[in-house]
């Protein structure tokens, strides 16, 4: 890609930046830093919620090159590139609006990377003038490098065409930024403006094992669910509860949860049998039981909780929508704005999850009272 096509992308990246942070430069709050904290988790469950699109309209490859687009700042410059590609293959993955939800894809990514790089910047500066605990540069710096790698991990979907376990891993780095940034939100607001106490500490102590195990769950049924769908395994089964008509039905194991390989073929290159796609799918459904049973007790533990109800019922809540739009998937056969709702609520779940864990955590360790001093008013990003 050239220079000047790669300046153009990077000025795309700035601008998509610039709302954001004019946002939060113009804002009345006076704690800007916290402000854009919370922005960065807006736009990255946003970004999630997208990138789930992107893979649902299997317009992944819509620009066959990365950054750019046929070395091209944006799909406007490439349209003859792309224009010959769909004349080529009509049913192909290149088309000018498969190519356009890819760049748009990018460009949100580009620009949470330059806010997340703002706020790192920012801690840095503030950290070094006041020593403030709530500009502690740890967690953006670590939030940094998480989504320098989780670009390389975008690069690689696309070189690698749309491998498997590269798309599974991409979303998966995509929930855990999310979920660091919720966890740095929730600093935040409990350094700036200290909670009362959420209830008995010993009542807390036995829900945060419970906690932390809702967190390992619903991370390995995000993992399953990814699996399902980098294998466009959705419609493996047609049918709830049972699947293709049979409690077990035929499954290829051995062949279905093979990491390495390419998509739609097994590790020798052969096509993938059905039955495998039939296994991903049949695990992920019925690890979902024991995702809606680990999360739906661990919601009524914490519901007991006065300072934990709000949170506890929006769990139960999102936990049964997802439940939902899940198995409506199934019966309509995959209709996308289900499917987008599906994985929506999966990024929910994980905003809620890590706000419960945050809480519980910080009641029971939380800041000295010292380190509690809060940053100036009038600090910006």
């Amino acid at each position: 890609m050239q220079a000047s096509h790669l300046a153009q992308l990077l000025i795309h990246g700035l601008l998509v930046a610039c709302i954001p942070l004019s946002m939060v430069w113009m804002s009345a709050d006076p704690f800007k830093y916290r402000k854009l904290v919370w922005i960065i988790a807006f736009f990255t469950f946003d970004l999630i919620v997208f990138g789930g699109f992107t893979r649902l309209t299997d317009s992944g490859l819509g620009c066959p090159d990365w950054p750019g687009c046929y070395g091209l700042a944006n799909p406007f410059l490439a349209h003859e590139h792309i224009a010959a590609a769909e004349e080529l293959m009509p049913t192909g993955p290149v088309t000018v609006a498969k190519a356009w939800i890819e760049m748009i894809h990018r460009y949100l990514a580009m620009g949470i990377g330059v806010l997340i790089m703002a706020l790192m910047i920012t801690s840095w500066i503030q950290w070094r003038r006041t020593g403030a605990r709530a500009f502690h540069p740890l967690l953006p710096t670590v939030l940094f490098l998480w989504v320098c790698v989780q670009g390389a991990f975008g690069a690689w979907t696309v070189t690698l065409k749309l491998q498997p376990v590269i798309v599974t891993l991409h979303l998966l780095f995509g929930v855990t930024l999310l979920a660091l940034v919720v966890w740095l939100g929730g600093r935040e607001d409990n350094l700036l403006k200290p909670r009362p106490p959420l209830g008995d500490t010993a009542v807390l102590r036995r829900l945060r094992p419970l906690a932390w195990l809702s967190g390992a769950v619903l991370l390995l049924q995000l993992a399953l669910g990814g699996w399902v769908s980098t294998n466009y395994a959705t419609l493996a089964c047609s049918d709830f509860p049972l699947c293709n008509g049979q409690v077990f039905p035929e499954m290829d194991f051995e062949h279905g949860f093979t990491l390495w390989r390419e998509l739609g073929k097994t590790a020798a290159g052969h096509y993938l049998p059905f039955s495998a796609l039939t296994a991903i799918h049949w695990v992920h459904r019925n690890f979902a039981a024991v995702v809606v049973l680990v999360l739906g007790y661990t919601a009524w533990r914490a519901w007991r909780v006065p300072g934990l109800h709000a949170t506890a019922r929006n769990l139960v809540l999102v936990l049964a929508a997802q439940a939902l739009t899940g198995i409506a998937t199934v019966f309509f056969s995959f209709p996308l704005a289900l499917a987008v709702l599906h994985n929506a609520g999966a990024a929910a779940l994980v905003l809620l999850v890590t706000m419960l864990n945050y809480k519980v955590q910080y009641q029971l360790d939380p800041v000295p009272q010292g380190a509690r001093r809060s940053p100036a008013p009038a600090s910006h990003p």
